[in-house]
């Protein structure tokens, strides 16, 4: 058996394999509600083999949302329409995650095949948005700084969805901390310029993270598994370095984080990336040693030997791929296939596998 398809326990949760799927938002929700698109785009891929889906960006508050048309869970119905699609995914052998977002600066804007670009205007069904600064993302809106109440509020909605999520029958729950949302914003110092206790030094931009951390950590049961996103660099001078996300990491998991799911980028749009196969393992592999702390690795990973090698080396303990399932929602039994493992495979299928 390979080790990317080994079983993985993660409190009280067992992973059938670690090739996971990564959120990926789908911008078809209608008012935070998902739609048949959602359920259909999920069941797949555990008919396909991953051990864990994990649903897109979900936003806490409606203002945390990406888009108009991202998915939420700041209500019951919201809650209550998750369920169908999370019992398709454990019927098909998966596990199903969710992350759970809010969007700070980089909130209200069009959906990638909109007409428009940037910020969603009022009269188009847009609002203001919240960071930790006045300091807008370039070409977008500029937003209204939180203050300490508003700050509250966000955490106590974190934990309001992850008491959602888990009454939704998820079994995963990954607070998303990268590319250039809230919580990332309070993380760098290029989007984060308060001079309060949520500003300056690495612990006081981490303490917003790491609030939430405890009260997702507090609203759900024990054995419930608590991931954390991070952007490991900002790929810009001056941004947030992989010795600081190391040392957030470790933070986390000292407050209940169980796994640190490493990224990079998306703070600002004049950030630099070297982009080639498997680009950001050497993030994980430091947040991996830097904070002696389980890791998953994700960034152009795309076939079974190269997913293999990064378990093998020792930079992460689960793999993230995400284009790669879209491209084929079956890559987790290619991928067991193409690695010899005897694996299950839906009975449908079953006359496809060797030959």
């Amino acid at each position: 058996m390979s080790i990317l398809f080994s079983p993985l326990r993660i409190r009280s949760v067992e992973f059938r394999n670690r090739l996971w799927v990564s959120p990926m938002c789908m911008y078809s929700a209608v008012d935070g509600l998902v739609q048949e698109w959602h359920h259909t785009h999920l069941a797949q891929f555990a008919s396909g083999g991953a051990g864990l889906i994990v649903a897109e960006a979900t936003a806490v508050v409606p203002e945390g949302r990406i888009s108009p048309r991202d998915t939420g869970l700041w209500a019951d119905e919201q809650r209550d329409a998750w369920r169908p699609i999370v019992r398709a995914i454990h019927d098909r052998g998966s596990l199903a995650g969710v992350q759970l977002a809010h969007a700070g600066r980089k909130a209200s804007t069009w959906w990638p095949w909109a007409d428009a670009r940037g910020s969603v205007p009022d009269t188009e069904g847009g609002w203001t948005t919240t960071a930790p600064s006045a300091v807008a993302f370039e070409g977008y809106a500029e937003p209204a700084a939180l203050d300490t109440a508003g700050i509250d509020r966000v955490v106590a909605a974190f934990g309001d969805a992850a008491r959602r999520a888990v009454a939704a029958g998820f079994d995963v729950l990954e607070i998303h901390g990268a590319h250039g949302y809230l919580l990332h914003q309070f993380l760098s110092p290029l989007s984060n310029l308060r001079d309060d206790e949520y500003g300056g030094t690495l612990e006081n931009r981490a303490r917003l993270l790491l609030r939430v951390v405890d009260a997702v950590r507090g609203a759900v049961d024990d054995g419930v598994p608590v991931f954390v996103r991070i952007s490991a660099t900002d790929h810009a001078e001056g941004g947030f370095s992989p010795e600081e996300a190391a040392q957030v990491g470790a933070w986390a998991t000292a407050h209940g984080a169980d796994l640190i799911d490493v990224s990079s980028g998306g703070l600002v749009a004049h950030q630099r990336i070297d982009v080639f196969p498997g680009y950001q393992v050497p993030l994980a592999e430091t947040v991996r040693q830097g904070g002696r702390i389980p890791v998953s690795a994700v960034g152009l990973i795309t076939a079974a030997a190269q997913a293999e090698e990064v378990l093998a080396e020792g930079a992460a303990d689960a793999i993230f791929a995400g284009r790669e399932w879209l491209r084929d929602p079956h890559f987790g039994l290619r991928a067991a296939h193409e690695l010899g493992d005897d694996v299950p495979w839906p009975r449908q299928y079953d006359r496809s596998r060797w030959r």
